[in-house]
C-alpha cells in the first residue's frame, strides 16, 4: 500500500544552480474582480476529515538536543512537526499552491543541532521531463515560516528511493554549510544556509540520468558520509564516500559489497561507540527488494563488521538458522531499511526489514552492539482503535510493510517510531503500539458524496485505502474501509439521487471490483457478476436517478479505454453500450432516472441518453477537447442542468440537457465543481470551484449561480494539487469538502 497515485510525470547548469529567493507565503493574487467577478471572501476555516495517516511516511526524525522536537515528511503530502503538548502532527508546506503541487512531496528534510529552530526541507516528487524543478525551503522558526530557494535540478520523493536518505545534511562543522544528495546530478553543496547551490567540489561518482545517485548523508563526528546507489554490487564497487574536509572525498574502504550489500538505505552513527550502522538492500525500495544487510563500521579502527539480524534466506550473519512462515512456499525475501542508534545506551540499535511479505516486516532491537538480536513484532501489541482502517478488512493489523523511516527519541529509550506505507506506529514500552498519527493526513483523494440524508455527512473514495464512510469528520471512520470486497484504490463512488439509501463503488481489489450498498454506504455487498475487463480496468462508475440502472466504464491503468457495460439488475447481469465513448465518465441526471450524459474529451463532444443508458447519441459539440482534465457535473434537483470544468478553457453550462452550452463569464480556468446547500433566501445551490477567477489558482465558492464569486481558501492553505473532487454539503451552507493529492480531505466552513 502506498500514496502515490497521481500520474502526472535537468541537470546542474554550470556550478550554480538557480537561487530565486522567495519570502513564504508570497502568493499575492492581482485581484481581477471587474472582469471576472471576484469578490471580497469570508474567513473560513480548513480542517482535515480525519482518517490517519494512510501514506507511506518516508522519514522521521527526532531534534538531538531538544525534548519532544521531531519532523516527519511523507512521499505526496508534505512535512510535519510534532506538537508535544497537544501530542499531534502540524502540517508546515501547505502553503504550497496549484503551480507548484510538483513540490508538495519531501525528498529529505534536516535539522541542526546547534541551532534548534532552524529546519530544512528538500522538495520535488518527481524527476520526469514534464515536473518541475526541485526546491529547498529553510526555516528558522521551525517551519512556521520558510524562505525559498528553487533549484535547477529534480528531485523525486515518489520515486523509488523515496525511503532512503537523508539526503539533506547540515555540515558538522559548519552550520552555514549544507549538503544535498540528488538522484541524477550528484552531491550538491551550499555555504549559505541553502540560498545558493553548487556542484560539491572533488565529489568523484559520476551522474547518470537514472538511477539514485546520492542515496544517503550522515554526519559521524566531524567525517560527513555520502551513500551511493549507482553501484552494480560487484567487488570493487564504491556505495560509500566520506570527507574530513568538506572538499576532498575517497572510498571507504573495506566497505561490504556483493547484491546483498548493492544499496545503502539509511546510516546512523553511535557517538558513544564511534560505530556507524548502515543498512543495506539489492534495490532502493520500497518495492523490489529481495535481500539485504546491516554493517557498522568503527570509524576510529577502520574495521567493518556485519551485523544482520537475519539473512533473507533464513540464516543470521552467525550462521544461525531461523524458521519462518513460508506463506505456503514462498522464500522469505526483504532487504534492510530504517535504522536508528539510542543517544542515550551505547550499542543500542533499531533496525528495520522492509518489503518482507511472507513473515512480515519487523523491527530487530539490539543493546550490544549487534551481536544479538531481538524482533519487536513478537511481542508486540497493537492497538489501530483509533484508526480502525488499517485492519484492511482482516482480524488484525500488520505490524508494518514499507519500514524505512525509523527513530529513537533521544530523551527516552523506550520511545520508538517507525513509519509504514499507512501510518506512523509508536510504542513508549517497547512492546505496546500504537498510530502516532494525529495530525498528520496523507491520502490521495479521488472521489467525494456529500449525502442529502443519514449519519454520515461524507462517503469518500481514494487511492489506497478505497472507500470510507465518514460517521464523524473529527475521528477516523469507525467502519475502517468498505469490505465485501476490499479495494486498494477506488475508481468510482456513486450515490442514487431519488433514493440515497443506494450506493455503488468501483475500485482495484482482489475479490472483485464493483459493490453495492443499500444503507447508504455503511454495509456492502459485491456485485453477483461483473464484466471480465473490470479486474483489469475498473473505472467510474454512475447510477440514474431511482438506483435502478448502473453504468460502467472501463480504463486501464495504461490509459486504454473500453466500451461502456449497462446493468438493470444491480449487477447480475452486464450489456455492452457501443454508442457511449470509451472511457468517458458517465453522469446521471438527478431528477429524470432516464437521462444519463457523458463527454467525449477527445471530440470535444457531449453524449446524451434518454433511454436510462441503453443508447447514447450526441448532443453538443465542438467544445474543448484533447486533454483528459474535464469533470461533468449535474446540479443537484434540477434536470438537464450540467456544467462542464475544462482546465485552461473556463467553464460551461447547458440547462437543456446536454444539447448546447454556453461559456461562463465569471471565470477563465475551472478544474472541478461541486455542489452544496443554497445560502439563505437563494434559490439555487451554493456552487464550489477550483478554479481561477483571478491570477492564482483557488478555491472558490458562488451563491448566485455563478455570477459572482468568493475565494473561500487563502495563501496558507492550498495542498498543491486539488483537482479531482470538490462537494459542498447539502445540509449545511458554506461548508466544502476538498479532495487534494496527498493531504487528505479538507473541509472549509466559514470561521
Amino acid at each position: 500500500m502506498h500514496a502515490s497515485p497521481l500520474s502526472r510525470r535537468a541537470v546542474l547548469a554550470g556550478t550554480a544552480a538557480a537561487a530565486a529567493l522567495t519570502a513564504i507565503p508570497a502568493f499575492q493574487a492581482r485581484a481581477r474582480a471587474a472582469e471576472s467577478g471576484a469578490t471580497t471572501a469570508p474567513a473560513y476555516r480548513w480542517r482535515n476529515a480525519m482518517i490517519g495517516g494512510t501514506g507511506f511516511v518516508t522519514g522521521v526524525l527526532f531534534h538531538p538536543t531538544v525534548r519532544g522536537l521531531a519532523y516527519a515528511r511523507t512521499d505526496i503530502g508534505g512535512a510535519y512537526r510534532w506538537d508535544d503538548r497537544h501530542s499531534r502532527w502540524v502540517p508546515l508546506i501547505d502553503h504550497i499552491g496549484w503551480d507548484d503541487w510538483n513540490l508538495l512531496g519531501v525528498e529529505a528534510m534536516a535539522v541542526d543541532p546547534a541551532h534548534p529552530d532552524r529546519l530544512y526541507l528538500a522538495l520535488g516528487t518527481y524527476t520526469q521531463s514534464w515536473a518541475g524543478n526541485g526546491a529547498v525551503l529553510r526555516s528558522d522558526d521551525r517551519g512556521a515560516t520558510w524562505t525559498r530557494t528553487d533549484l535547477s535540478v529534480k528531485l523525486g520523493a515518489n520515486e523509488d528511493g523515496r525511503g532512503a536518505g537523508e539526503r539533506l545534511l547540515v555540515d558538522p562543522r559548519d552550520s552555514d554549510t549544507l549538503w544535498l544528495g540528488t538522484r541524477h546530478d550528484g552531491l550538491l553543496r551550499s555555504t549559505d544556509r541553502g540560498a545558493t547551490w553548487s556542484a560539491a567540489p572533488g565529489f568523484p561518482a559520476t551522474a547518470s540520468a537514472s538511477g539514485q545517485g546520492v542515496v544517503l548523508l550522515v554526519a559521524a563526528g566531524r567525517t560527513v558520509y555520502a551513500g551511493w546507489g549507482d553501484g552494480d554490487g560487484t567487488s570493487g564497487a564504491v556505495n560509500l564516500y566520506r570527507t574530513t574536509d568538506g572538499t576532498a572525498w575517497e572510498a571507504v574502504p573495506g566497505r561490504p559489497t556483493g547484491t546483498s550489500a548493492k544499496v545503502p538505505i539509511r546510516a546512523a552513527y553511535d557517538c558513544h561507540t564511534r560505530e556507524l550502522y548502515v543498512t543495506y538492500a539489492d534495490a532502493p525500495g520500497p518495492n523490489g527488494q529481495s535481500t539485504g544487510s546491516v554493517h557498522k563500521l568503527n570509524t576510529t579502527t577502520g574495521k567493518w563488521t556485519e551485523v544482520t539480524p537475519v539473512k533473507p534466506g533464513g540464516t543470521t550473519a552467525g550462521g544461525t538458522a531461523h524458521t519462518f512462515s513460508s506463506g505456503g512456499g514462498s522464500a522469505d525475501t526483504f532487504g534492510y531499511g530504517g535504522v536508528a542508534v539510542d543517544a542515550r545506551h551505547a550499542g543500542t540499535v533499531v533496525v528495520s526489514t522492509n518489503n518482507r511479505w511472507v513473515a512480515v516486516d519487523t523491527l530487530f532491537r539490539t543493546t550490544d552492539g549487534g551481536r544479538t538480536w531481538k524482533s519487536l513484532k513478537d511481542t508486540a501489541v497493537l492497538d489501530v482503535s483509533e484508526t480502525p482502517f488499517l485492519t484492511f478488512g482482516a482480524d488484525q493489523p500488520k505490524f508494518g510493510w514499507w519500514i524505512q523511516a525509523v527513530g529513537i527519541d533521544p530523551y527516552d529509550s523506550r520511545h520508538v517510531v517507525y513509519g509504514t506505507g499507512a501510518t506512523l506506529y509508536g510504542t513508549r514500552d517497547l512492546k505496546h503500539w500504537a498510530p502516532r498519527i494525529r495530525g498528520l493526513e496523507e491520502t490521495s483523494v479521488r472521489q467525494l458524496i456529500s449525502p442529502p440524508t443519514g449519519t454520515a455527512h461524507l462517503i469518500s473514495g481514494s487511492g489506497d485505502i478505497g472507500v470510507l464512510y465518514h460517521d464523524r469528520l473529527t475521528a477516523s471512520p469507525s467502519r475502517g474501509l468498505a469490505t465485501n470486497p476490499v479495494f486498494g484504490t477506488a475508481t468510482g463512488l456513486a450515490q442514487a439521487a431519488k433514493k440515497p439509501s443506494y450506493v455503488v463503488r468501483t475500485g482495484w481489489g482482489d475479490h472483485g471490483n464493483g459493490a453495492y450498498s443499500h444503507d447508504g454506504g455503511q454495509s456492502w455487498a459485491p456485485f453477483a457478476t461483473q464484466p471480465a475487463i473490470a479486474h483489469d480496468a475498473p473505472g467510474p462508475i454512475a447510477v440514474n436517478a431511482d438506483g435502478s440502472v448502473l453504468l460502467w466504464t472501463f480504463v486501464h491503468g495504461d490509459g486504454t479505454r473500453y466500451p461502456a457495460q449497462r446493468s438493470t439488475d444491480n449487477g447480475a447481469t452486464w450489456t455492452e453500450v457501443p454508442s457511449c465513448p470509451k472511457g468517458a465518465t458517465p453522469v446521471a441526471d438527478p431528477a429524470d432516472p432516464t437521462r444519463f450524459c457523458t463527454f467525449d474529451t477527445d471530440t470535444g463532444t457531449v453524449y446524451v441518453s434518454t433511454d436510462s443508458g441503453a443508447t447514447f447519441t450526441k448532443g453538443a459539440t465542438g467544445l474543448p477537447s484533447g486533454d483528459t482534465q474535464f469533470k461533468l457535473v449535474a446540479a443537484p434537483g434540477r434536470s438537464g442542468d450540467l456544467w462542464l470544468s475544462t482546465k485552461g478553457n473556463g467553464l460551461y453550462r447547458s440547462t437543456d440537457g446536454g444539447a448546447t452550452f454556453s461559456k461562463v463569464t465569471s471565470c477563465w480556468a475551472s478544474y472541478v465543481l461541486g455542489f452544496g446547500k443554497a445560502a439563505d433566501g437563494a434559490d439555487y445551490p451554493a456552487i464550489y470551484q477550483v478554479g481561477s477567477t483571478e491570477s492564482i489558482t483557488a478555491v472558490y465558492r458562488s451563491d448566485d449561480e455563478a455570477r459572482t464569486w468568493v475565494r473561500i481558501n487563502d495563501d496558507a492553505h492550498q495542498w498543491g494539487y486539488t483537482g479531482d473532487a470538490i462537494t459542498g454539503d447539502p445540509r449545511v451552507h458554506g461548508r466544502v469538502y476538498l479532495a487534494t493529492n496527498g493531504r487528505g480531505i479538507q473541509y472549509g466552513e466559514p470561521a
